[in-house]
């Protein structure tokens, strides 16, 4: 008892100091029962980050709430007339009963079709069928059952998802390994990624790569030159003798709003290249198709396989779906069939682009707006040009005061990442609020300085 007492009270460095005063909590008031937690038991804990600041806005937010990782339209959730068609016409049989660990067939079947027309350059590859899990965030969850062992190294930006931290370090005891992602010229930092890559090779036998793009928090999406280039370097790589898995993390996709962006997923570029290179392809109707509660994402593999691909992607999907089975049984029959429906629906391919322009209107917008050199006064914007989201990097006031100030003041919700920087979801402000939105911020953080000299 003493012992297990002692090496408590030795605060593990390395633990989350969250995750720690949970511990406390427990200890305190049973500590039988603090006994009795796993090891990542005692490592879990709920983030103060995204989540909580935007229940706090949800809460307090009275003019503007950009903090919600969704889409609207004048106050209401944006969404696809297909899929709320789709909702109210099905079947008892088609809702439900369970459903396949694998996922509805044809669902598989129509999203693996999809993904050949949204990504040319498989046209004549092999990939494995789809597996449907409950959404993006439980596919990184399955990969890293799957794929990741303790101690294992995950090449990330310095810039990323604050629940890849959860799920990859917490419940996978995996170390994130960051680069720097954006250079001085305003692009990918090709430079530091490449780095990063080569010397992790010469200490590793598997090297793990996330790959995000449309990427979460800043925006920012891939040039072709960008994408041609990581293709490169992963297959060299891979060549020099070091197994590679390279995990898209593709909820974004489709979002480009640039001519210059890559208008493809990473993975199209990967999958065939080298038999030490393993793609694998998370994405989902979760945001492509304004479905965000629904909750339906898919585990695709890719890699270059000698004799029947089938037999090597059959037995991965038999695994990725006893992964499934082994942690939620199987995912919803219901929200599979609205998503499958709505697929089939011939309004959906228009009712998609309609949206899109929506949001790409929105981005174009922010771009005009942050002209203004009193703007550029006060903050750098991050490179964007797809997604949800932008990241602002404040020159003069700290991000989580100036959130704080904001949501008080003027019941403006936003996201702080860190000491400078905040992210404002523009898919949720319509296109007439956008400037309004930042000359609050601006008014804030000018008033913020004025208090502190």
């Amino acid at each position: 008892m003493r012992a297990i007492e002692i090496l408590f009270n030795e605060e593990d460095p390395h633990m989350n100091p969250i995750a720690q005063e949970l511990n406390q909590m427990i200890e305190k008031g049973n500590p039988h029962i603090f006994q009795m937690l796993s090891e990542v038991g005692k490592n879990l804990f709920f983030p103060k980050g995204i989540l909580s600041q935007g229940a706090e806005a949800k809460a307090k937010a009275s003019r503007f709430n950009a903090t919600i990782g969704i889409a609207t339209e004048q106050g209401k959730t944006m969404h696809l007339p297909s899929i709320m068609d789709a909702i109210a016409g099905i079947s008892p049989e088609a809702s439900l009963t369970y459903a396949s660990s694998y996922g509805i067939p044809a669902l598989r079947k129509s999203w693996q079709d999809e993904l050949f027309e949204k990504n040319p350059s498989l046209a004549n590859e092999n990939i494995s069928l789809p597996v449907v899990t409950a959404g993006i965030t439980h596919a990184l969850a399955v990969f890293a059952d799957i794929w990741i062992e303790p101690n294992d190294v995950i090449i990330a930006p310095d810039m990323m998802w604050g629940n890849y931290n959860m799920i990859f370090k917490v419940r996978g005891g995996a170390e994130l390994s960051p680069y720097t992602l954006f250079s001085q010229n305003d692009g990918l930092n090709l430079v530091a990624f490449e780095e990063k890559i080569w010397e992790a090779s010469t200490k590793l036998d598997k090297v793990i790569v996330l790959l995000n793009f449309p990427h979460n928090p800043t925006g920012y999406m891939l040039t072709l030159e960008e994408g041609n280039r990581i293709a490169k370097v992963l297959t060299d790589v891979a060549d020099k003798g070091t197994n590679i898995i390279a995990v898209c993390d593709d909820a974004y996709f489709g979002l480009f709003y640039e001519d210059a962006s890559l208008k493809e997923s990473l993975f199209a570029r990967l999958c065939n290249q080298h038999p030490r290179l393993l793609a694998i392809k998370l994405d989902g109707a979760t945001k492509e198709n304004f479905v965000w509660g629904l909750r339906v994402g898919f585990v695709t593999y890719g890699s270059k396989i000698d004799g029947d691909s089938s037999i090597v992607y059959g037995a991965l999907e038999k695994k990725t779906a006893g992964c499934v089975r082994g942690s939620i049984s199987n995912v919803s029959h219901f929200s599979q069939s609205a998503v499958l429906k709505s697929m089939h629906d011939k309004r959906y391919t228009e009712e998609k682009e309609e949206k899109f322009e929506t949001l790409k209107r929105r981005a174009k917008r922010v771009k005009t707006v942050l002209k203004d050199h009193r703007f550029k006064e006060v903050w750098d914007a991050y490179p964007f040009n797809s997604g949800y989201f932008m990241c602002l990097r404040l020159k003069t006031v700290d991000a989580e005061k100036l959130r704080q100030y904001l949501l008080e003041t003027y019941g403006v919700g936003l996201i702080s990442l860190g000491k400078r920087d905040l992210r404002i979801a523009f898919s949720c402000m319509d296109e007439d609020e956008i400037l309004e939105l930042f000359e609050i911020i601006l008014k804030g953080v000018r008033e913020l300085t004025a208090r502190n000299q």
